[in-house]
């Protein structure tokens, strides 16, 4: 190993498996080199793509977690995590003295977490008295959910072909064919071996997952490990307890194959029934999203489409705007005492205004 390192005139050396204190401490004194192990690299990753407090929250907590049982006491393992958040330091000189330093630290980086949780906990509580219901798109890192986030939502968010680019989950709200609005959520993308540290570190973000009523389970369908992808994704999931919540299967990235072989994959995976629904699609060239849109509208669990008649006086303006915002309006008969207007929403819409209901007209589904 120290003669190929030497002959490439390598920086470092990479190894793809977490290594021991022990391990580390050997490696680099008998190479006279920087290692790095799996999870280091991830974490180091990680920290280059922080953007918001949060993200640097959990990177730093999950940096911390990793060098707590490598302390050593020789004064260079504080300074191991380079390009990190909170750990770019010399580091102190005594062992106990940094065990105790970093105690502290992940100590106070829990709290700071456990307030991002209940304000996230917050943000959810008041998303829900707006009757929308959460997609989660999941799966692994440079899948194209970024990308497909931004097509669906006309956003613009960071769609970066680098690995895990999204570590900040980001919720916006879209319509359905069925004028039915939802939440969609971008997630960090997913790996095979993910370190327990980091999704525990990252819960406050992969929360989001856990309350979604529905995944989008985005996967590159050019990859040769397509099927290793999924399957790494569902280990995720099963982590989160997320596992059992209703998947639509989104084959993205067809615009790399041919049509045939995309359709092919796609009977594939729909016959072996782990997905409510396949959908093949390009995020990057908005193909097949009309087909994606309507499997979701049909596959929301919950929430059934129904025609209502309501009365709205003009002192309550406010009422009638939300069931334009919520409903498709069929029929609207103003006069001059308000306005009657026939619409078609989701139940959870026409709950909120059973006071003004007139007449049910039908069901929808």
């Amino acid at each position: 190993l120290r003669i190929a390192a030497n002959e490439f005139d390598a920086d470092f050396v990479l190894f793809d498996h977490e290594l021991t204190a022990t391990q580390l401490r050997n490696l680099e004194k008998q190479l006279d080199l920087r290692v790095l192990d799996r999870t280091q690299l991830i974490l180091d990753i990680f920290a280059g793509h922080a953007r918001t407090r949060e993200g640097s929250l959990q990177v730093e907590l999950a940096q911390l977690q990793y060098l707590a049982p490598r302390l050593t006491g020789r004064g260079v393992e504080m300074s191991r995590l380079a390009g990190g958040i909170g750990a770019r330091g010399p580091g102190e000189t005594q062992l106990e003295t940094d065990r105790r330093r970093i105690g502290r630290r992940i100590a106070k980086l829990e709290a700071q977490l456990e307030s991002v949780r209940a304000h996230r906990g917050r943000q959810r509580k008041k998303r829900s008295a707006v009757p929308l219901s959460t997609v989660a798109l999941v799966g692994y890192t440079n899948a194209g959910k970024s990308t497909l986030f931004n097509a669906l939502t006309s956003g613009n968010v960071l769609a970066d072909a680098r690995m895990f680019a999204t570590l900040d989950p980001t919720i916006r709200a879209f319509e359905l064919p069925s004028h039915r609005r939802v939440l969609v959520s971008d997630t960090v993308g997913f790996i095979s071996r993910l370190p327990p540290g980091l999704v525990r570190a990252f819960r406050a973000t992969l929360e989001e997952v856990t309350e979604s009523v529905m995944c989008l389970h985005v996967v590159d369908v050019s990859s040769p490990q397509r099927r290793a992808h999924i399957q790494e994704v569902n280990k995720v999931l099963e982590e989160l307890d997320a596992r059992d919540k209703p998947q639509i299967l989104v084959l993205n990235k067809c615009d790399r194959i041919t049509l045939e072989e995309a359709e092919r994959i796609r009977a594939s995976e729909f016959a072996a029934g782990e997905h409510l629904d396949v959908v093949a699609i390009s995020a990057l060239k908005n193909e097949g999203l009309d087909q994606l849109l309507v499997a979701m509208d049909g596959s929301l669990p919950g929430d059934p489409l129904s025609t209502v008649r309501y009365r709205f006086p003009h002192t309550e303006a406010d009422k009638l705007s939300f069931l334009y915002s919520h409903g498709r309006i069929t029929e609207r008969v103003d006069d001059e005492e308000g306005v009657e207007v026939t619409a078609e929403a989701a139940a959870s819409v026409h709950q909120r205004l059973a006071d003004q209901a007139v007449k049910r007209a039908q069901d929808s589904r």
